[in-house]
C-alpha cells in the first residue's frame, strides 16, 4: 500500500472491502501449491521426485504420485487433482507447470509456495531416505515408494494402513 497516495485521496474516494481470511479463500476458490522434491534410489545416478499438491490455505495434502521429472508424471499428478476443481496454482519455475498449466491460473514464486517448501523440510526430518546425505536408502523403487506412500498416508491422510 502506497501510504502517500492514500493521505492525499479524499474520505469519498476510498474504498475499502475487509474480509476474513476463511470468506477470502471461499471467494478465490480451491487453490494449491505444487513441487516437488528430489531422492534417489539406490544410488544417486537413479533420481526418484516425490511430485505432491497441498492446499494452499489450509496446507493439506491432496495428491501425490511419484516417478521421474517428467512432464508425464505431472500429468498423473494433474489427473488426480481434475476432482477439486482448482482455480489456482502455485508453483516455482520449473518449465513442466509453464506447459500444461493455464497462465490465467498459474503464479510462479517463492513467495507462494512457503507451505509446500516446509513441508518438504518437514518430511527429510521424519523420514530419513529423503535425506540427501543419508547411509539409509531405499534399494528398490517399490520399496522407496511403499515407505514414503505409508508415511504420507498415516500422516497427512489419517490412514493406517
Amino acid at each position: 500500500m502506497n501510504r502517500a497516495v492514500l493521505w492525499q485521496l479524499q474520505p469519498e474516494q476510498v474504498e475499502v472491502d475487509i474480509w476474513c481470511r476463511e470468506e477470502l479463500a471461499q471467494r478465490e476458490g480451491p487453490a494449491t501449491e505444487l513441487d516437488e522434491m528430489w531422492s534417489y534410489v539406490g544410488k544417486k545416478a537413479a533420481p526418484r521426485w516425490l511430485w505432491h499438491a497441498i492446499d494452499h490455505h489450509s496446507g493439506k495434502v491432496l495428491a501425490y504420485v511419484f516417478g521421474r521429472r517428467k512432464d508425464e508424471v505431472f500429468l498423473q499428478l494433474q489427473a488426480l487433482l481434475a476432482p477439486f476443481g482448482i482455480r489456482r496454482f502455485y508453483t516455482d519455475g520449473w518449465g513442466t507447470y509453464q506447459r500444461h498449466l493455464a497462465p490465467e491460473k498459474h503464479a510462479v514464486g517463492k513467495v507462494h509456495t512457503q507451505k509446500i517448501e516446509s513441508k518438504h523440510i518437514n518430511l527429510r526430518t521424519r523420514i530419513k531416505r529423503l535425506v540427501r546425505r543419508t547411509l539409509c536408502f531405499s534399494k528398490t523403487t517399490t520399496m522407496h515408494d511403499l515407505v514414503i506412500g505409508l508415511f504420507l498416508n498415516r500422516y497427512e491422510f489419517g490412514v493406517a494402513i
